[in-house]
């Protein structure tokens, strides 16, 4: 079986992604890896040397159908696998993972461009909630109650719903397809998935290694595209829920489209997340981890920390926040020495730039200006370095917009209430944190911030997989949120029975009343 990233992985020595050939990306569909007959092909070249890596097909109408058909034909059987069974597979999957781990890391570097340690980080995110997929038995058991009235019993099954699909963002190209299509399959469910059209690479091996694992034939369909697909997906009959994370416009449109072809959605999007620096903080602590944060694969996290709120005389720190960000070496992403990658597309990079300039023709002070960044040997990368932006207002269009870029915009505030007050003002919830050394002060602010993922001298608060992924107001759309206990809700349905069996051998009375089970004279 030939997986074209696997190739390209083989053939690329540490430090040059020279190739003598660029390859067309497969359709995964009924268990084969089969070649496209697409007539419009997207495509993916290396963010930082702009070298052609691959092709990634426009899936016809044919392949998308045949991929919808075998997901539903799939399912009559899958459904029927037991849970323990569905488990042992991903028992297997999570091993093959980890050893293969340094393949998928080195593909979504080339293709993606971030660092080699946080494209590692990118699979073990991933390979943790998969690891949770080994124990869906106990969140899959539904509910009962014994003897309502004299024989009957009432009690609840979760059961899959059918077809699901994914539908991904470039950004974290291993994670959050193993967030969606780990725990959609382990619930009975068969997916459709659509990794971004800009890095399918890692999706394409995880889709290999989970075959190996024993995934049975169209359990797990792989298809490939832009607007088509998507459109495909959000109108297909067979379709009975999807999973969709990435920016604003695109989760919209696929909410609004999906629900109204009555499908479950949830839907994450963009994300504004906010910094408190109170004066007692961790002075060392807190630098680092607002630069790794706001810096780190940069800046093109939903999580990452793009606004910085200093409290009182913390606004003294801002020169050493401007030092370490200098600091930092932007460069291609397999070389050991870079902390900071480059973006994932021409297009992106004038993005940042343009909203850079629009940070300060609003009044916004440059102290930290990374456009430009020439880095030798990858003069054609798209490098936006660490940039730094003060004396912000509410109304500046770098702090309205979500940059996705390694841009940190800065406000000056009086006190803890009024850096909750700003954080509140924002239309987005999706993560926030808090830098301090008091409980008390730790304690009013989670107590107070509207935002659905709070950290507490922790800059990147993403929960564990026990816990569920939950953003909230403008950051999602739908309301069941990703992995934990939310995950297997949102890919399974209820069903509740109520039975009657009680022995007694006196003939039945018929009646025409409404039931009232339990209900005394």
């Amino acid at each position: 079986m030939q997986i074209y990233s696997s190739r390209i992985i083989r053939s690329v020595p540490l430090k040059t992604t020279k190739r003598t050939f660029a390859v067309n990306v497969q359709n995964f569909i009924n268990g084969k890896f089969e070649d496209s007959q697409a007539t419009k092909w997207l495509e993916v070249r290396n963010p930082a040397t702009q070298e052609l890596v691959c092709r990634v097909p426009q899936s016809t109408a044919e392949e998308l159908a045949r991929a919808e058909a075998g997901a539903k034909e799939a399912f009559k059987t899958w459904k029927e696998v037991p849970i323990q069974q569905r488990q042992r597979i991903f028992f297997k999957f999570q091993a093959l993972i980890r050893e293969h781990t340094e393949e998928i890391a080195r593909n979504i570097t080339i293709e993606q461009g971030k660092t080699l340690g946080d494209a590692r980080g990118d699979v073990f995110r991933g390979l943790e909630v998969v690891e949770t997929a080994c124990n869906a038995a106990t969140v899959l058991m539904g509910e009962t109650s014994e003897n309502l009235a004299r024989g009957i019993d009432t009690y609840s099954y979760r059961q899959p719903l059918g077809v699901t699909a994914g539908i991904c963002p470039f950004n974290f190209p291993a994670m959050i397809p193993m967030w969606m299509f780990s725990l959609a399959t382990v619930c009975g469910n068969t997916m459709i998935i659509k990794p971004s059209e800009k890095d399918p690479g890692a999706t394409m091996i995880l889709a290999k290694l989970l075959q190996q694992s024993g995934l049975p034939d169209g359990v797990l369909q792989v298809v490939h595209g832009a607007h088509d697909t998507v459109n495909f997906i959000c109108d297909a009959p067979s379709v009975r829920a999807i999973s969709f994370v990435g920016g604003n416009q695109a989760g919209q449109y696929i909410f609004d489209r999906g629900t109204k072809n009555g499908k479950r959605v949830q839907s994450n999007l963009g994300a504004k997340n906010h910094a408190t620096i109170l004066p007692d903080a961790d002075k060392e602590a807190t630098i680092n981890a607002i630069v790794g944060a706001a810096f780190g694969a940069a800046g093109q996290r939903c999580m990452a920390l793009s606004v910085a709120i200093f409290v009182g005389e913390t606004i003294n720190w801002l020169p050493e926040i401007v030092a370490k960000a200098k600091s930092l070496r932007v460069g291609y992403g397999l070389e050991t020495t870079s902390d900071v990658g480059p973006l994932i597309t021409p297009e992106a990079k004038l993005r940042v730039e343009h909203l850079i300039q629009a940070g300060i023709d609003d009044g916004g002070v440059l102290l930290l200006d990374g456009r430009g960044v020439k880095v030798p040997g990858y003069e054609k990368g798209n490098f936006v370095g660490p940039t730094v932006i003060s004396n912000m207002t509410t109304t500046n269009r770098a702090y309205v917009e979500e940059i996705f870029g390694p841009v940190l915009v800065c406000f000056h505030v009086n006190t803890l209430e009024d850096a909750i007050a700003l954080t509140n003002s924002n239309p987005y919830g999706n993560g926030c944190a808090i830098f301090t050394q008091s409980g008390a002060a730790a304690r009013k602010y989670q107590h107070e911030i509207d935002v659905g993922q709070v950290g507490i001298n922790v800059p990147i608060p993403v929960p564990l997989p026990m816990f569920s992924f939950t953003g909230s107001r403008g950051s999602i759309r739908g309301d069941v949120h990703f992995y934990g206990k939310q995950g297997p809700q949102f890919y399974t349905q209820i069903k509740t029975i109520t039975s009657n069996w009680d022995y007694k051998p006196a003939a039945s009375v018929l009646s025409l009343n409404m039931p009232t089970v339990g209900k005394s004279n």
